[in-house]
């Protein structure tokens, strides 16, 4: 029995856990929470997962909550520019032609580790470092670091090739709120671009209450360029003054999201989070004081800034496709030339990922804005533009093309 140790207790370091876990691995995780740790402590993302990577969850049977979650049954794309009130300068929506999920980590994580030790799979509760990394990797077949934090995340080198920014360029804050009124129509993605200050989303999801019981909830996420009028929440501690700021803001941008929330709540005194992300990308191979090699996964690798929503998918996928190749592996050692050869087989799909978010960092071109613009009156094109988000190579090569753009809205001619 092949043996595989996981340093990291999120969406990719479980998923992956539990996927090898079934197929007959010996895998131990390490977790710096526990599972009632990880259920009880502040919130983490946003975690929105289209359909690719809901079916990798699906297929090693960790789906537990679609039958509760609120379905994202679209995507509703705004600009609203500085200045703007009332209604946005541009606006369309469409409906996925499957539906995404927004399950809380904290629900997520903890039930799928308690999962994995029920299973019989080894937990240790520690924040490992580099010399626990050491002895772990010499009593495993494999040692993967899924936690890009610390010293653990630096041992991966960045790679300036695939890393055009030093520093963060979002602040964010985000909340989670209960008793929120529905989206008219469809459940959505409300997706509102503010050129010069930042984004603006509102998604629903699933919650865990102080009981234990599951409740829907709304995600709302605030990314601000620095310095500019959406940078409010620096220095913030207190939930009800984030809470309070962030209504605001969306009373002057968002009115149509503002109009079914003023009235909602915190889910609970863990349900705000601050704070900022620099985009970058690290070579995958890590070298040991012993000298043997860790391999990184999701973000210790890849790290996206979380304006576009694919954070947890791609570390869904790449889960999957790492439980692939280790198998495929079957005997055979997993030197240095495997793990490269297979995070590069993730990178093939991962860079558009990348490339799409970095894009969307900066000041939308003129051809993005005609794409949007179009998309108004095309609803094809609407539909073809919101379902890119499950598969985000559908962006390319139109994002980054004038003419492919221009031939992207003639092939959607009819309004």
């Amino acid at each position: 029995m092949r043996s595989v140790a996981i340093i990291g207790a999120g969406q990719a370091g479980l998923q992956l856990a539990l996927g090898l876990q079934s197929q007959g691995y010996r895998v131990t995780v390490v977790s710096d929470r526990s599972a009632e740790q990880l259920e009880t402590g502040r919130i983490m993302s946003t975690q929105a997962l289209f359909h690719d990577a809901c079916a990798t969850e699906r297929a090693q049977g960790l789906d537990f909550w679609s039958s509760q979650c609120p379905p994202i049954e679209g995507i509703a794309v705004n600009v609203s520019p500085p200045g703007a009130r009332g209604q946005p300068a541009l606006s369309f929506a469409a409906r996925l032609d499957q539906p995404a999920y927004s399950v809380d980590q904290r629900l997520k994580f903890g039930a799928w580790l308690r999962e994995f030790e029920r299973r019989g799979g080894a937990v240790l509760i520690e924040q490992a470092d580099i010399q626990r990394t050491d002895l772990l990797s010499a009593e495993h077949d494999l040692t993967l670091i899924a936690s890009g934090k610390g010293d653990l995340g630096r041992l991966f080198e960045n790679d300036p090739q695939r890393s055009p920014f030093h520093a963060p360029q979002r602040h964010l804050a985000l909340a989670y709120l209960k008793s929120a009124r529905p989206r008219a129509g469809h459940s959505a993605v409300s997706f509102t671009l503010i050129p010069g200050a930042g984004e603006i989303f509102v998604l629903p999801g699933l919650t865990r209450t102080a009981q234990g019981h599951t409740q829907p909830y709304e995600n709302v996420l605030i990314e601000a360029v620095p310095g500019g009028s959406l940078d409010v929440f620096g220095g913030v501690r207190e939930p009800q003054e984030h809470l309070r700021l962030m209504l605001e803001l969306l009373r002057e941008y968002c009115p149509w999201d503002y109009d079914r929330l003023k009235d909602a709540e915190l889910t609970d005194e863990q349900a705000t989070l601050s704070g900022k992300v620099t985009p970058q990308v690290r070579r995958p191979v890590a070298r040991l004081p012993s000298g043997r090699c860790v391999l990184g996964l999701g973000d210790t690798l890849v790290i996206n800034d979380p304006i576009t929503g694919q954070g947890a998918g791609s570390a869904a996928k790449a889960a999957a496709l790492y439980q692939e190749r280790i198998i495929w592996r079957g005997q055979q050692p997993f030197d240095r030339v495997w793990m490269e050869q297979t995070f590069e087989e993730y990178w093939s799909y991962a860079r558009y990922v990348t490339r799409w978010t970095n894009a969307m960092l900066g000041p939308p071109p003129p051809h993005i804005l005609a794409v949007l613009n179009a998309a108004q009156s095309r609803p094809g094109l609407a539909h073809a533009f919101v379902n890119a988000f499950n598969h985000p190579p559908q962006f390319f090569p139109w994002l980054e093309h004038p003419s492919e753009a221009e031939r992207l809205i003639e092939q959607h001619q009819v309004a």
